[in-house]
């Protein structure tokens, strides 16, 4: 995709009406939770690693509903981010260079990774754990459905986090997009029941399957999302 190609396909964006940005979020956020889910069940039908814990938690209503409900979340945070985007407080940059990409992306994770720490570890003080996250760590174990048992606070907390970032500086509209697919990858990973990683991967500081699971099963350890630079930096890291 040239730099022309960039451009044309942001002016055509530019032009929606609200009406065709509020399908269009909805569309896309829908295809990425169903590509979720087919992506665990993918790997869980096909990998031959013992299981992390004997069961998976139990898929209930309650969560299908939960779960769509955030998939609603995440739609209001990305025309959040049209809106900031329309504004002028949000500059998409249309750099093409492959190493320059690169480093975006990089930055982008471990900045966010940073960010979903400290948000993560407050969201384990008492009083916002019982009103919003505990519900999520009634997965001890885990299901397809894990990653977006979330309350909503959370889900828009975490979006407001990421609009910041893209506030503060012009990522381009590739990096944003390969975040954003490898965010929703790591999610599905890291709430597998079977550990996806080779053990020596732990001590390349990536935040493993086991790494994860390790914190629905010790919610004082394992804070980090994407790796455990911050969890061995601060003291977390079991």
């Amino acid at each position: 995709m040239n730099e022309t190609t960039v451009s044309d396909l942001l002016l055509m964006f530019w032009q929606f009406s609200w009406p065709q940005w509020i399908a269009l979020s909805l569309v896309i956020n829908i295809a990425l939770y169903l590509f979720s889910i087919g992506l665990y069940i993918f790997i869980e039908t096909t990998c031959r690693k013992i299981k992390l814990q004997d069961k998976n938690h139990p898929v209930t209503w309650s969560d299908f509903y939960l779960s769509l409900f955030t998939v609603v979340c995440n739609s209001l945070v990305m025309l959040a981010g049209v809106f900031l985007w329309k504004n002028g407080w949000i500059m998409l940059g249309e750099n093409q260079e492959v190493r320059w990409i690169i480093v975006e992306v990089a930055a982008f994770l471990l900045l966010m990774d940073l960010l979903m720490y400290f948000f993560h570890y407050a969201a384990h003080s008492p009083f916002v754990y019982k009103l919003l996250h505990g519900k999520h760590h009634e997965h001890v174990s885990t299901n397809f459905l894990s990653l977006f048992v979330l309350h909503p606070f959370e889900t828009l907390g975490f979006g407001m986090m990421m609009l910041i970032l893209l506030m503060g500086y012009n990522f381009s509209v590739i990096s944003i997009s390969i975040y954003l697919l490898l965010n929703l990858i790591w999610g599905t990973i890291g709430h597998l029941n079977r550990e996806f990683f080779p053990a020596s991967f732990d001590r390349l500081l990536i935040g493993t399957t086991r790494f994860h699971n390790q914190h629905h099963l010790d919610e004082t350890k394992n804070f980090g999302f994407y790796t455990s630079i911050w969890d061995r930096l601060f003291g977390t890291y079991k």
